[in-house]
Parts: C-alpha cells; structure tokens; sequence
C-alpha cells in the first residue's frame, strides 16, 4: 500500500496519476478524497486528528505527504509541528517510509539565486521559521533512525488548473477576463517554476527508489532563467494577447492586504519575490536522467488542458 496524505492539491493529484505505473494499491486521504484512479481506495479524514492519521498510515509501506493546511501563520504554528510528530510516531509504528514535499521557505534569503540541496538554512519569517522547525523534526527522527524518510522540495508551481500559483491567480485569469496581467515584486528578476506534472512523476520515482531516503531532493525545474516578466511574455504569446504588466510593490502588500487577506499572508515571504529566484535540480535531473518540461511547453500545456 502506497498511501497520498493530503491528495486533493496540485501535488497530490499528480502523483496519484504516476503511482499507479508502481502499485495499483493506491491509499488517497483527504477531508474530501476523490478517485484519480479507478483502483484508489479513499478514507476522509482530517489528518490534523492524530488517530485518524494513525488510521491512515496503517498498512502503508510508503506515505507521500503532499498535505497542506490553511495559508495562515496562525493555523500553520498550532498544526504543521503537531502534524510532524504524530506522523512520526504512526510511521515508526507502522514501518511506513516518509516521502515529504517541502517549499524553500526556510533558506537563507541570500541564496536564493542558486538554490540547491546544500543552501543554507536561515529562516527570517514566521512562516519559514515553522517550515525551518518541521523539517528540523523529521532530520531529528531519521537521524536517530526512527523513521525513513526523503525530503522533496520545489519551487512555485504551475501548470493545468493549479490554483495556488501566482502564474494562475494573477496572469492567467486575468487574461482570461481580459485584464492585465498583476504580477507581485520585481519584475526583471529571475523567477523558477516547478511543473505540477514533472512533480508528479518525480515524487513516483522518488519513493519508488530505495537509495534515494534519508536525503534531501530538489524536484525536477527547468534550468532555463527566466524572469518574471518573460514567463509573463510567454503565456501572453501562448494566448494570443497583449497586456501592459502591472505590477504591486511588496512594500504595498500590507495595506492591500486588509482588502485581499491572502497578500496579507505573503507579506511573510514577500522578500521571495524581490530578489534572483532560481531553483537548482541538478542533482534529481542527474541521478535520474531527467528532463523537465521547457518553460514553453509548459506554458502551453496549462493553457491547453486547464
């Protein structure tokens, strides 16, 4: 049994798509679990409830933890480290491995123009401070060999109907309604994107692959740099439009965000979206001879199957 904490996000839903080419025995969870594949068994559960997670990790040989509470400072201090722990304790008593998709909250916001997995971690928000504090947990556990587990991180995704990417939220729609384009920050920096479908075949591969636990990955991202402004450029072409770019200060996310709550909560980690961004995959590209999805074809993808 391989078992999707979480399956109902843009990670979640891809990866049941690939698991399938491993197992057909395909546990997905979530408070409202639907089947990506005709032969998943769903439980609904609120994995925040310790025994309903216990329930959940029973009988799984491997556990993708692809969950991701409400954007909330607040509600991510009282359950992502509370998560951790009780996932810990049900993996180690069940022999469950842990495959867990992380973000880069965590590192040193000077060295963000060339991410890899050897970056420094450095939080300096409260949010990557909580994120600093639950992969510190799951070290801590497979360190001590309680547990084994691997780390999946990834940049910003896009892609066909992810709905939590600024790419999605404030280009893409917008230019469906025939509206400029928003885009937060900077505009001429370097900005990576991780494809919702590269994530999903390689988190497969991931835990699929025995020697590769008790490391930290990056997922598969495009080694082109690109700025904000020529992703922006290229799903414009891709649609056949031509918008003037508006763009939002970060220093400005506070005051709009009395109005738009989410902003508020990216205020946080604003500092993301002011400086070179760019995700190094090297390693995962390397080991297993991948190749992900250029920027254009993926732009291409999401505006043709969205």
């Amino acid at each position: 049994m391989q078992t999707i904490l979480g399956s109902g996000g843009d990670a979640g839903t891809q990866l049941a798509k690939q698991l399938i080419n491993y197992t057909k025995d395909i546990r997905i969870v979530s408070r409202n679990p639907k089947k990506v594949n005709e032969s998943d068994k769903l439980m609904k559960a609120d994995l925040s409830n310790p025994e309903l997670l216990e329930e959940a990790v029973n009988g799984s040989e491997i556990v993708y933890v692809t969950i991701g509470f409400e954007y909330k400072t607040k509600v991510w201090k009282e359950k992502w480290p509370k998560f951790m722990i009780n996932l810990i304790e049900s993996c180690k008593r069940h022999n469950s491995k842990i495959v867990f998709v992380d973000n880069i909250y965590m590192y040193d916001p000077d060295y963000l123009g060339n991410m890899t997995e050897e970056t420094p971690i450095k939080p300096v928000s409260e949010k990557s401070r909580i994120r600093a504090e639950i992969f510190r947990i799951l070290m801590t556990a497979f360190e001590r060999k309680e547990v084994t587990a691997l780390v999946a991180r990834g940049a910003d995704f896009y892609g066909p109907n992810v709905q939590g990417s600024l790419l999605t939220q404030s280009v893409y729609n917008n230019l469906l309604k025939n509206k400029n384009p928003q885009w937060i920050g900077k505009i001429d920096v370097l900005h990576s994107f991780t494809y919702s479908k590269d994530i999903g075949k390689s988190l497969a591969i991931l835990g699929n692959t025995p020697e590769a636990y008790n490391q930290v990955w990056h997922l598969p991202t495009t080694d082109e740099k690109l700025t904000s402004r020529q992703w922006i450029e290229l799903m414009m072409k891709e649609m056949n439009v031509q918008k003037k770019i508006r763009t939002i200060p970060t220093s400005m996310l506070g005051i709009i965000g009395l109005f738009v709550p989410i902003l508020k909560e990216l205020k946080d980690v604003s500092y993301q979206l002011d400086r070179d961004y760019f995700f190094n995959s090297s390693k995962f590209n390397k080991r297993f001879g991948f190749k992900p999805i250029s920027s254009e074809e993926g732009i291409k993808e999401m505006i043709e199957y969205a």
